[in-house]
Order: structure tokens, then C-alpha cells, then sequence
């Protein structure tokens, strides 16, 4: 067996399906979430957590609690993702998307991070 060379690994990368999703982060001492849609659910965790660890929420509720409980405190869920192959906007695929998990979730005020959506 030969060993790939890294062309071949990261023609073989681009070749990998994306996905798009909806996301949740929990906080499991408080029980809020955030819920977020995203145009590829690979490694989104790991960009959350180097966002919130370098303070790019600045002023925000979740990035309070980030501080106060720490990373360890939250979990990552992958609620619903699919393959991007069909979607012919995915801009306006996420912002429906997003409506109707928010309608669905409600998470705001005493339940979540985030902030109702504007219609």
C-alpha cells in the first residue's frame, strides 16, 4: 500500500460532499443554546471555540457565560444538515432555515443566546 501524497490528499479533500446544517451550542450549566444555520457543519465546533477562546463575540451574552463557565461548559450538536449539491441559493436556503428552527426552538431570552429574527 502507498502513502498518499498531499496533492492527492487535498484533491481528495475538495472532492468530500459538503454539507450545510443547523447548529446548536448548549451551555449545560444554565440550559440556553444558541442556535445557528451554517453553509458547511465540517469542523464548525472547532471555529466556535477559537472564535469564543479569542473574544470575537465581544458584548454578547454567550460569549459572557463562555468566560464565566468555560469551554468545557458547552456542548456542539449538529440538529439537521444536508448535502449543498441541490441548493441553488443557499443564502436564502440558511435565512429560511434559520426562521423556521427559531420558530420552532425559541431560543431566546431565558431559553437562548440569540435574538428573534427581524421580519
Amino acid at each position: 500500500m502507498t502513502t498518499p501524497t498531499r496533492k492527492q490528499l487535498i484533491q481528495d479533500y475538495k472532492l468530500q460532499p459538503t454539507y450545510y446544517g443547523v447548529i446548536q451550542i448548549t451551555n449545560t450549566v444554565n440550559h440556553k443554546i444558541y442556535i445557528d444555520t451554517v453553509p458547511n457543519t465540517k469542523n464548525r465546533w472547532a471555529y466556535y471555540k477559537v472564535n469564543l477562546n479569542n473574544h470575537f463575540y465581544a458584548n454578547s451574552p454567550l460569549q459572557a457565560d463562555w468566560e464565566a463557565y468555560g469551554e468545557d461548559a458547552f456542548t456542539f450538536d449538529i440538529l439537521w444538515e444536508e448535502k449543498t449539491d441541490a441548493v441553488l441559493n443557499l443564502r436564502e436556503t440558511l435565512k429560511k432555515l434559520k426562521k423556521d428552527w427559531f420558530d420552532r426552538l425559541q431560543p431566546f431570552g431565558d431559553r437562548g443566546y440569540n435574538k428573534p429574527l427581524r421580519h
